[in-house]
Formats: C-alpha cells, structure tokens, sequence
C-alpha cells in the first residue's frame, strides 16, 4: 500500500481541550479506537488543521520508501499551507532528517518526535487510521489478501498469502523481493 502522511498545524492562539492532550501518543502505542476517536475529537477543533498526503507503490519502489516519506511530508505542509492557508513558524519532522529541498521553511527533525512532540504524534495517528482505512477499502478490491486484518504489514500471515497468491497491484514489489525468492 502508499505510504501516507500528515502535516499537522496547531494554531496558537486556540486552546486545545485538555482531553486530547492527554489521549495523543505515539500512534504505535496506541490501539485503533483510541485512534479512531482522537481523529474524531480533532475534526470538530478549529484550532488543529492538517492535511494527508500520499504516495502510491510504484513511487515507493522508483524512489524507495525513506525519500518515498519526505515526499509525502513536504506534499502535506505546502497542502497545508495552499488549502488551508496555514504557515507555521517551523515544520517539525519525526526522524533525524529534514525535508530536501525545502530551504524557505526553518525545519527541526526530532528522534522518536512522535513520543515527544504533540503536533507529530497527531499527525502519526491521523496518518495511521487514514492508512488502516484506506487498507480496509483495498480489501473490498483484493478480498484473498486479508488487507483489513493486517493493515498490509508483514505479518506471517500476509507473507504466507503472497506466496499462495503472489502480488497484486498494491503491493510495494521492492519490499517483498526475499519473500519472493
């Protein structure tokens, strides 16, 4: 499946109930209905924007999954930015790199930011449920996969299912090339 991201921008001058504060983690910490319902709680906040990005299977396998990522992140804030016409003071990256090519924007990456920083962990749980739901409609299109189990990760069982089946036009063939073998 694509890799998805989201930019998140958090207005300054909006309070942001102390509730969601305390709900948002890491999205990998957290189980899918606490996700689902942050996601819910964000739609009706003015003061939170954000906006998805993604990039299909064929770009991943072009450009490979890491600059496959950065492409997504500066996608989002410049949608951000157009759509919603909301500029941050700085775009803060979860990892240790900064976006390429992005010199009109001060960044700051940061290390595990999505378990430190709580504009990155809402947009790693934004991201994850939008791509948990969009895995859920492929499974709809490709019912053998199991997409809406395991979310296409490399469970044994999708491993197993790649075997029997082989791949189909979602799957990212530059990750599954030793399975294959």
């Amino acid at each position: 499946g694509p890799v998805v991201s989201c930019a998140v921008c958090v207005l300054t001058d909006n309070n942001i109930p102390d509730e969601l504060i305390k709900l948002v983690n890491d999205s990998k910490k957290l189980k899918h209905k606490k996700r689902e319902y942050i996601c819910k709680l964000v739609k009706n906040i003015s003061g939170i924007k954000y906006m998805i990005s993604l990039v299909d299977c064929k770009e991943i396998d072009r450009v490979n999954i890491f600059n496959a990522t950065l492409k997504t992140f500066k996608k989002s804030v410049l949608l951000l930015e157009k759509k919603l016409k909301c500029k941050s003071d700085i775009v803060l990256i979860d990892g240790n790199k900064t976006i390429p090519d992005f010199k009109d924007h001060k960044q700051l990456a940061t290390i595990k930011g999505d378990s430190k920083i709580f504009s990155i962990a809402l947009a790693s749980i934004i991201a994850k449920e939008y791509r948990d739901n969009l895995m859920i409609k492929y499974s709809k299109k490709y019912p053998k996969y199991l997409f809406e189990k395991h979310k296409g990760y490399g469970t044994k069982e999708h491993i197993k299912l790649i075997k029997k089946f082989g791949l189909c036009d979602i799957h990212r063939k530059s990750f599954v090339k030793k399975i294959l073998k």
